[in-house]
């Protein structure tokens, strides 16, 4: 399942990122604001998981299995 986090390297990305890494999720990572513009993010990060868009409280729970 694709996966891609998109951040501008805040404190919050870096948290999320970590946690990716800690966790062994393999993902791709997307830092082109006008593809974040286009798709309407407003609040960084954003993980995309399989086309669904989670904010970094659902991304954190999502990547500690309790959203699936």
């Amino acid at each position: 399942m694709e996966c891609i986090l998109y951040t501008i390297d805040c404190p919050n990305c870096k948290i999320l990122e970590n946690k990716l890494k800690e966790k062994g999720i393999n993902y791709e990572v997307c830092k082109d604001i006008d593809i974040m513009e286009e798709k309407g993010y407003i609040h960084l990060p954003i993980l995309s998981v399989g086309g669904t868009d989670y904010n970094f409280n659902n991304a954190m729970k999502y990547i500690e299995g309790v959203i699936k």
